[in-house]
């Protein structure tokens, strides 16, 4: 009797937590499993014009279509032989760089005499033609919302940014097969109808955020004889409130890093989320990988900071139905969410959390004399749960990649001092060019919490051989992650391919990581 008492107890347990996630599904009242769809708002002169963000809909009138970033920023070799880097965007913009020729030729036996351009102009006519669902388009023309189905927009949305796509781009190779049209919902209700038409139709849905994905989660299956939208929510761009009080804020999944960040600095606020693809990643696209920032030490992953997401489903729209931060009622039904890919539905809202810009900011590096002591200072600096906003260590290879991007300078007396750092680190502390590695620092906070931060940091650093390298070379190195991406395209102009991978090991086999790069630099 005890044994079916505890059964019927625990199935009683069960029923009550399902029904509790069940809640979180949101059905018609008289029980259908469709999705409610209401009007999207509109500003007081009735137009629903595009929302003003950093992303236009046509993405290939400021972006390129075949490499990353901007069309207008790029690295090349000038006639003089000299590497720059073109626009006017970074800080870098402009810039000579007189070492990074010797380090690409000596690196990869590459040479900048033997050139390999890229495709200069997309071959719309060998873009396969779309496959379209009449009946979709025809009521998806009634709600108003934008599509397309040229060959640039559909392309454009047919890839990440993994090496094997924008490779055959660059080729002049076209895609066996590419989304069939474009649509861009101008808000959550706008992406309530478009799911609600793709089920009723039976259309497949890709959900497209900024684009830079490198899990090839954007191609779409050759064998798929359906018709493919591809779902660009990058119009759905507004923060749509702040509450000061609790430090959080609501938010349109479409908008991108650099806009978030901007628009939360007007306003006093930041999220302290910085993945590396920021300028172009969206919000959205975080929540869809799971994504990790370059401050996740004081800020936290996205997870960390996600407090109510707004997904739209094939079976409804899934919504807590309150902005508590925590339930300890489980599973919770965010952890499904995170890092799906898109595969269950589109991310249209996120509630997040936000804290004052810090008062105070400060850049710093360390020199050690080889990987093995920068890693064991990274540990103790774990250890002490110190660890500032930003730390990350560079391997003798990158210490060089890095010098390599320095540009050229602009007085005697900069190239004197110059000379006289190097002189100091090799000849006077006896630090081997070819064997030290170096950590570049970023902390943030209460100026006064900083220094006693900074000096905590630096005193384990020392402990470990660690010499204070200055903060020019912290914020350099900070800075450059935004730019280095750009460094690809240069590469395979000289038929040489990079990749990015990223590896998690345990703090006892850093060398993991090490071999499993350089198995991959030799081709193994």
């Amino acid at each position: 009797m005890a044994s079916n008492s505890n059964s019927s107890e625990r199935q009683r347990i069960a029923q009550q937590r399902l029904r509790i996630i069940a809640a979180h599904l949101h059905k018609h009242e008289d029980g259908d499993s469709g999705i409610i769809a209401k009007e999207c708002k509109i500003d007081a002169t009735g137009s629903t014009e595009e929302n003003k963000g950093t992303v236009p809909r046509k993405r290939q009138e400021l972006m390129k279509w075949n490499g990353w970033g901007y069309s207008d920023s790029k690295f090349l070799f000038n006639k003089k032989g000299q590497a720059e880097f073109t626009g006017k965007r970074y800080s870098l913009s402009g810039m000579t760089l007189p070492s990074l020729q010797d380090w690409f030729e000596n690196t990869f036996g590459a040479s900048v005499k033997h050139k390999s351009p890229a495709t200069p102009v997309l071959n719309a006519s060998a873009v396969p033609p779309p496959r379209l669902n009449e009946a979709f388009v025809e009521n998806l023309k009634a709600t108003g919302i934008p599509f397309s189905n040229e060959a640039e927009d559909r392309v454009f949305r047919a890839h990440g940014h993994c090496l094997h796509e924008i490779f055959a781009l660059r080729e002049g190779k076209t895609f066996e097969r590419v989304p069939d049209m474009v649509v861009w919902p101008n808000c959550h209700n706008d992406v309530v109808k478009i799911v609600e038409l793709a089920c009723k139709h039976n259309v497949c849905l890709i959900p497209y955020g900024g684009g830079t994905s490198v899990t090839s989660a954007l191609e779409c299956p050759p064998e798929e004889t359906r018709c493919i939208v591809s779902l660009d929510t990058s119009q759905m761009n507004r923060i749509l409130w702040i509450d000061e009080k609790n430090l959080v804020a609501h938010i349109e999944a479409g908008i991108i890093g650099q806009d978030l960040e901007r628009l939360l600095n007007e306003r006093g606020y930041c999220t302290g989320h910085e993945p590396d693809s920021m300028e172009f990643s969206s919000l959205g696209g975080w929540v869809a990988t799971r994504a990790s920032g370059m401050k996740k030490n004081v800020y936290g992953n996205i997870e960390d900071l996600v407090i109510h997401i707004k997904v739209v489903t094939p079976r409804g729209v899934i919504e807590k139905s309150c902005q508590g931060p925590r339930m300890s009622t489980g599973p919770d039904i965010h952890h499904f969410i995170l890092g799906s890919e898109g595969t269950l539905g589109v991310v249209t809202e996120v509630t997040m959390k936000i804290r004052p810009i810090p008062e105070y900011q400060k850049y710093g590096s360390v020199v050690f004399h080889n990987f093995e002591a920068g890693v064991a200072c990274l540990r103790e600096v774990a250890k002490q749960r110190c660890a500032p906003a930003s730390i990350r260590l560079m391997d003798n290879k990158q210490f060089h990649f890095g010098h390599a991007l320095k540009p050229q300078v602009s007085s005697i007396f900069t190239h004197f001092v110059e000379g006289l750092k190097k002189f100091y680190i090799t000849k006077l502390k006896g630090f081997d060019p070819h064997q030290l590695v170096v950590a570049t620092l970023l902390f943030e906070g209460n100026r006064e919490r900083v220094l006693q931060h900074e000096k905590q940091v630096y005193d384990i650093a020392a402990t470990f051989g660690g010499l204070a390298a200055g903060e020019d070379n912290g914020q350099r190195g900070y800075i450059l992650t935004f730019v280095i991406a750009y460094l690809r395209d240069l590469g395979m102009d000289y038929c040489v391919v990079a990749e990015s991978f990223e590896t998690s090991v345990p703090w006892d086999r850093p060398d993991t990581a090490g071999g499993e790069r350089d198995g991959v630099r030799h081709g193994q």
